[in-house]
């Protein structure tokens, strides 16, 4: 068997920098384990001020201020849980920077056909393939043969799809529960 050359750290995040026109971003996990969220996320259900870059997210503007185009549909199920609330409320700031955000709730539609597993399109032309432990800690992206671009390619279109609007989706969860 062989063993999987995976992208992590500074190497993964320089793909931020050197695509050219779009990424695109499914997410599928209802948690992910990323170093700096626990505080962060203390500080949010406390109700206390998040800081400007909640309001307009600096890495997502200094991509679109070049005139890239970043997008993502998040793949969950609601109820929201204290971190689903916590990750969708840093959600308008990347929108005011410039990123498109949709919402597939299953519990509000069925959607087959999608994968269970995280993933990034860089340009229609590179499919990383996200890999997580249990628990969401990011172990690194695995770069796909080109051979699978057109299924991914297919699973985002079938994202976009079935996506709503995350200021439509929000709306709707604040009308039907209490956001904090």
């Amino acid at each position: 068997m062989q063993a999987i050359s995976m992208l992590k750290g500074l190497a993964f995040g320089r793909l931020f920098e050197t695509f050219e026109r779009s990424a695109f971003r499914l997410e599928t996990l209802a948690e992910y384990d990323v170093e700096d969220e626990p505080e962060e996320m203390a500080r949010f259900l406390a109700g206390k001020d998040m800081g400007p870059h909640w309001l307009d997210n600096p890495w997502v503007r200094s991509m679109t201020n070049k005139g890239k185009a970043i997008s993502r549909v998040h793949v969950l199920r609601s109820p929201l849980t204290d971190y689903l609330r916590y990750e969708l409320s840093t959600y308008p700031g990347n929108i005011r920077a410039g990123e498109s955000i949709g919402i597939i709730d299953l519990a509000d539609q069925q959607v087959t056909g999608l994968p269970d597993h995280d993933f990034w399109i860089f340009d229609d032309r590179t499919v990383y393939r996200m890999h997580y432990t249990a628990d969401g800690k990011f172990l690194g992206g695995e770069l796909l043969p080109e051979e699978r671009l057109q299924e991914y390619l297919a699973w985002r279109d079938l994202a976009l799809t079935h996506a709503v609007p995350f200021a439509s989706y929000w709306e709707r969860k604040l009308m039907t529960t209490d956001p904090v």
